[in-house]
């Protein structure tokens, strides 16, 4: 079959793209711009074109996948409905592939990356050889945000048998994990996020209920005790007879008794990646892995790219520990820092934050003010505009100076520098031995990074 990809060098259309490339499939696809991962698809045998174009879908193309990025008015998606090919959204695609295995979706406004990850080597560990499709790139998979499976494993969950299983991150981004069709869900947790397609964190519930729904009479919920609106989600449920939904409800906590030894083992800080390892045990026990197997690989587990990736650097003759995140919601900030006084009790710690969407930092202004209570001095970048998904009245109202400002009057030491790729030169002449220079965000924030390294 002749897929093309419209939106390419996105994180989960890339993933996909790079299954169908290892299944045999013939691959084409386009992006706006030349990226690392649209060259290691080029380099796997993907035709890419850098710019949206009708001529670069192909006469004998079967399928068009597209990134929900994509405006209807783009001249690819244009081109294919006109010639009738079959056109899918990247939720769409990837929710076919999700009633052909088995499985396992992990949902949450956090965590879900890790999360995922550390579920796939557990069960890779276990002989059990899975797919996964993940939202970054792990050291385990060849630096890929992708591993396809070779071959069916013996199930030991149930007594089903053979078993191909699939791990899977599911955004509640414009509901689009209503598309897939688990057998069992991760919830890691529910938060105010992606406000500019809910109305409240009561909508957002509501979405992660009907996601819930989606399990078979045989599935499994495994849910964080500790999240408020989780219990809030499962009191609803058992309103409406939580056991016509979910067959089987495994809680998780940081109340349970292998966290101490949970913590001693992982090589990442922070009690949010203990929560993060209790949820992928959680799953190991409901496939009945033993334990030493899960805690084998949990031990293992060198984390992902954005998550948490420690470099050590020189700048101006002094060492210093560079750390790069994908950190871009309070919760997620605030965590991020944690983890890093975790981890460098003594040190100062510089918070570098690109602030992500207009609208996630109006609606979560009061919020970031908090997040960054932990951090010694506070650099604020220009926020990165999310193609698309912006409005123009609230991107008007909102910018990172005025968030620096405001940060400021709590009694942070905080900058506000408009161009980020000055920033490195800026802490040239600031930073002592020793400091930790701490870089977060969901946009381009991370290209500062190879400046250190």
């Amino acid at each position: 079959m002749k897929i093309h990809f419209i939106g390419i060098g996105g994180i989960g259309v890339s993933a996909l793209a790079r299954y169908y490339l290892i299944k045999g499939h013939e691959i084409s696809g386009s992006d706006l711009d030349l990226s690392e991962i649209t060259e290691d698809l080029k380099k796997m045998g993907a035709e890419i074109f850098i710019g949206h174009k009708a001529k670069n879908v192909a006469e004998d193309v079967n399928l068009i996948i597209y990134s929900l990025a994509i405006s209807l008015t783009n001249p690819e998606l244009k081109i294919a409905k006109k010639r009738e090919i079959k056109c899918q959204t990247y939720p769409q695609a990837l929710g076919r592939l999700t009633k052909e295995y088995f499985t396992i979706a992990v949902c949450g406004a956090h965590g879900k990356g890790t999360t995922t990850a550390m579920i796939s080597l557990i069960l890779i560990k276990a002989g059990l050889d899975p797919t996964v499709i993940i939202g970054t790139r792990l050291t385990e998979f060849g630096d890929s945000n992708c591993r396809v499976g070779e071959s069916s494993a013996r199930s030991l969950y149930a007594n089903q048998g053979t078993e191909k299983y699939f791990v899977i991150e599911a955004d509640e981004y414009r509901r689009v994990f209503l598309n897939y069709w688990p057998r069992i869900i991760v919830l890691t947790n529910i938060d105010k996020e992606h406000l500019d397609c809910y109305k409240n964190l009561d909508e957002i519930i509501e979405a992660f209920k009907e996601f819930i729904s989606h399990l078979p009479e045989n599935g499994i919920l495994i849910a964080n005790k500790d999240n408020k609106p989780i219990k809030k989600l499962l009191a609803l449920n058992i309103n409406i007879n939580f056991s016509t939904i979910v067959k089987k409800l495994i809680y998780y906590s940081l109340q349970q008794p292998e966290v101490d030894e949970v913590k001693k083992i992982l090589k990442i800080p922070g009690k949010h990646n203990v929560s993060n390892a209790l949820a992928a045990l959680s799953v190991a026990r409901a496939l009945k892995i033993p334990d030493e197997i899960a805690f084998q690989a949990l031990s293992e587990y060198q984390g992902a790219w954005r998550r948490f990736e420690i470099k050590q650097s020189i700048v101006n003759n002094h060492q210093v520990t560079v750390i790069s995140d994908y950190a871009h919601h309070p919760t997620e900030v605030k965590a991020t820092l944690e983890a890093t006084r975790e981890k460098f009790p003594n040190k100062k710690i510089w918070a570098i934050f690109q602030p992500h969407q207009y609208q996630r930092t109006y609606y979560l202004f009061d919020e970031f003010k908090k997040a960054f209570e932990v951090a010694d001095e506070i650099i604020l970048t220009k926020i990165y505009e999310v193609r698309g998904r912006e409005r123009k009245d609230i991107s008007e109202m909102i910018s990172s100076k005025v968030l620096a400002q405001a940060i400021k009057e709590k009694g942070k030491k905080t900058h506000f520098i408009q161009d980020f790729q000055t920033i490195p030169q800026f802490l040239e002449k600031k930073v002592a031995s020793g400091d930790v220079i701490l870089i977060m965000g969901a946009g381009t924030i991370y290209k500062i990074v190879d400046y250190f390294t």
